[in-house]
């Protein structure tokens, strides 16, 4: 990546390691610690790191332009000796660019490294909007991920039961995924009985799945390092009217926007769309949070389908749809796909059926 600011070449350090990994395009190396610097430049790349990686990243660094540094520095003295060695290094107008997402303990580290009046500017989430645009290769690892997700849902439903807690089913759901090819899980899964489903990042506790209830299970596996995200919920007998009405509603708004979208659409149409599908169901106001999110190496990403983007999607951007209705006190649901912008509409990654699903 050759970053330019006013028609100067800028090199940039990249320390969020989902960028590192996306850059490097390196698999099988990095985990959650977070151990890395890149400093990309226009007449080198390379990427720090200590001795616990190091080979792991020469290996992977093989046939690329990559070079790998595990010199014993940290990674503001490290930054400073590529700046003081490449040609950049005494060029008018050159500046040094970070991260947004750089802690103030690094920037001070980078200030300290330099001379007082060099130049450090900051970006503003160029590599996450550049991740935003899935290649085919990060489409296929999510289908990938999803597929195993799919399957734990088709388990999971014969595996639940009155009488089991959520922990129980949480455990269950996380073991299938891991026993059938997941590497790891996208996120915490979420099991929520009852009034616990109207929380919607509810922790999954000792409460008891009980006749009568719905159960909101949001979950995914992570496959290749991309994730999968998904939500269903689950009755516990025949559900009463008002809970009905509320399926009826986040169905219609879930199917409805899956519909709608395509390159151009924006983020806020399409949350304002289920927003009102709900509405007119008789369950206005009772979403609450933004309809989607964008999704791949980590489980948050851009774009994001709410009231504060305006922007337009494009094609290859892969979000989800998942409108909620939530009562406090009562209960609460949730139907969430996932999948990819094509050309002209929406590829949903989800297998899982909408119909409602009674044990």
């Amino acid at each position: 990546m050759n970053q330019l600011r006013d028609g100067r070449p800028s090199p940039m350090v990249v320390r969020d390691t989902s960028n590192i990994r996306w850059l490097t395009a390196f698999d099988g190396v990095f985990d959650d610690e977070d151990a890395h610097a890149l400093y990309v430049a226009p007449d080198r790349v390379v990427l720090h790191t200590d001795s616990r990686y190091a080979k792991a990243c020469e290996q992977a660094a093989r046939r690329t332009p990559i070079r790998v540094d595990d010199t014993r520095e940290s990674h503001a003295s490290f930054v400073a000796r590529q700046w003081n060695g490449s040609w950049l290094h005494g060029m008018p107008g050159a500046e040094l660019q970070i991260e947004d997402t750089v802690t103030l303990a690094e920037y001070r580290a980078l200030q300290k490294a330099f001379p007082a009046d060099f130049p450090i500017g900051e970006t503003d989430g160029v590599v996450r909007r550049l991740r935003s645009v899935k290649e085919r290769y990060e489409v296929a690892r999510m289908r990938g991920a999803q597929t195993i997700t799919d399957a734990a849902f088709s388990h999971i439903v014969e595996f639940m039961r009155p009488g089991m807690t959520e922990r129980e089913v949480q455990l269950e759901l996380d073991e299938f995924m891991l026993r059938h090819g997941a590497e790891g899980l996208a996120f915490a899964s979420i099991v929520a009985t009852g009034a616990n489903g109207a929380n919607p990042h509810a922790v999954a506790g000792a409460t008891m799945l009980e006749a009568g209830q719905c159960v909101v299970l949001d979950f995914g596996a992570k496959s290749y390092g991309y994730c999968s995200d998904m939500t269903r919920t689950v009755f516990l007998g025949e559900p009463e009217s008002q809970m009905r009405s509320a399926w009826e509603a986040v169905r219609a708004a879930n199917e409805a926007v899956e519909a709608m979208l395509a390159p151009g659409v924006t983020g806020k149409e399409a949350h304002e769309r289920a927003e009102a599908i709900l509405a007119e169901g008789g369950f206005a106001g009772a979403m609450g949070h933004g309809l989607g999110h964008g999704v791949g190496l980590d489980i948050h990403e851009e774009p994001v389908l709410s009231p504060r983007n305006p922007e337009p999607l494009m094609e290859g951007n892969v979000v989800t749809v998942e409108p909620g209705i939530y009562l406090p006190g009562k209960f609460g649901m949730r139907l969430e796909d996932f999948g990819v912008v094509t050309d002209d509409g929406f590829e949903v990654f989800t297998k899982s059926t909408h119909e409602m699903v009674v044990i």
